[in-house]
């Protein structure tokens, strides 16, 4: 039976995220109220390997964010504002 995606929330993606085993992502779904397959459960743990995040991605992820006013800011680092 697929997973109803609607009842999925930002929460639960985060918790996924921070599983290591398809074993831990089934029981953490499982408490959520979620029925997945182990099979599901690999799929999700081997795409999430495979995401690369954007560099506007790590800014919100990290908190920081391009402040290229600094003189030594090649544009290509990631500065931080006080």
């Amino acid at each position: 039976m697929p997973i109803d995606k609607s009842k999925i929330t930002k929460e639960m993606l985060a918790k996924a995220a921070q599983c290591e085993t398809a074993d831990e992502l089934i029981a953490m779904a499982n408490k959520e109220g979620i029925a997945i397959t182990k099979a599901e459960a690999e799929a999700y743990l081997d795409e999430l390997q495979n995401i690369e995040l954007d560099i506007n991605a790590l800014d919100k992820v990290a908190g920081g964010s391009y402040d290229c006013s600094n003189k030594n800011c090649s544009g290509r680092v990631l500065c931080y504002k006080d």
